[in-house]
């Protein structure tokens, strides 16, 4: 007869029994993602977030002061009294409330279509199969590499035959879709889209519109929500296009506050001012819609 093993005590047994277990948690998070961050990480997270903050708490700090502050030999850091009086004498010198009202009116109407066309689009270049559906994404995606500046002064002479200049349709027609916004919902819809729900969907007798309404826009709603933002800004910032087609009367508030700085001398605690004043409504937007974005943000993460 073999002798039987030796059973070992119960506190080895335990002993051994606690080992693998933190053995075993340590393998089920590689790389240590059950740490906590260490400072290094906390203190270039607020690197960054100090150097993003100093651009608007320097346009602040001037545009609290009077003219002189930048000649100066001792310059304060901290802010002074002027800055609603430099305010109210922005909102004198330029057409302020009205360049705000266009601003407002150009990017949301462009933020609302770039995403609607954008949806529409990514889903048929994603997970619909047609002829051609290759070379005409490559095309979409190809023209985001001409230059804006190429293509000006053909697009002024369309707006002006069309009778456009001077009016905000010539800011918003040419900006209701944008290859970027294809190319963005394009590359997130085939992947937060399995073949298979769309297959279930159209077992269930939905058509094409309403597997697209069912389906399409929840898992787009993160995306879409990126892209609303993105494009808002960008059109909110925009300079170039509205400085040419628009007169001084109908300006947007980056062509209106262009005006401060058009005499010889430049103050520029008043330009500051108004750009600090054009960075207040980004801000109020982000405030707002800040934790909307980033739970969507999650939600289309664990989707993924």
């Amino acid at each position: 007869m073999t002798a039987a093993a030796p059973i070992a005590p119960v506190d080895e047994q335990a002993d051994s029994g606690r080992t693998l277990g933190r053995n075993r948690r340590r393998r089920s998070s590689p790389g240590g993602a059950q740490r906590r961050p260490g400072f290094i990480i906390y203190g270039c997270l607020a690197a960054v977030v100090l150097g993003g903050l100093f651009p608007l708490w320097w346009s602040a700090l001037i545009g609290s002061h009077h003219a002189t502050i930048l000649s100066q030999t001792s310059f304060p850091w901290w802010p002074g009294g002027n800055f609603f009086a430099n305010a109210a004498t922005v909102m004198d010198t330029v057409p302020f409330w009205r360049a705000t009202l266009n601003s407002i009116i150009v990017s949301t109407t462009t933020a609302f279509s770039v995403v609607i066309f954008s949806t529409l689009a990514g889903y048929a270049f994603a997970k619909l199969r047609f002829k051609g559906s290759g070379p005409l994404l490559v095309f979409v995606i190809a023209t985001m590499a001409v230059p804006t500046q190429l293509g000006v002064v053909p697009l002024y002479q369309v707006m002006a035959r069309l009778g456009w200049t001077g009016e905000l349709t010539a800011v918003i027609v040419p900006a209701l879709v944008t290859a970027f916004g294809v190319f963005w919902m394009t590359q997130y819809l085939r992947q937060a889209i399995p073949d298979e729900l769309i297959e279930a969907a159209t077992v269930d007798g939905c058509n094409m519109i309403r597997t697209f309404y069912h389906v399409c826009l929840p898992a787009a709603r993160p995306a879409a929500a990126m892209l609303f933002l993105f494009t808002f800004v960008m059109n909110w910032t925009n300079f170039f296009w509205p400085f040419i087609v628009l007169g001084p009367s109908n300006p947007t508030l980056p062509v209106a506050l262009q005006q401060l700085q058009a005499a010889h001398f430049v103050d520029y605690s008043l330009v500051l001012t108004g750009a600090t004043l054009a960075t207040v409504p980004l801000l109020i937007l982000f405030v707002f819609t800040g934790r909307q974005l980033v739970s969507g943000i999650m939600q289309g993460a664990v989707k993924a």
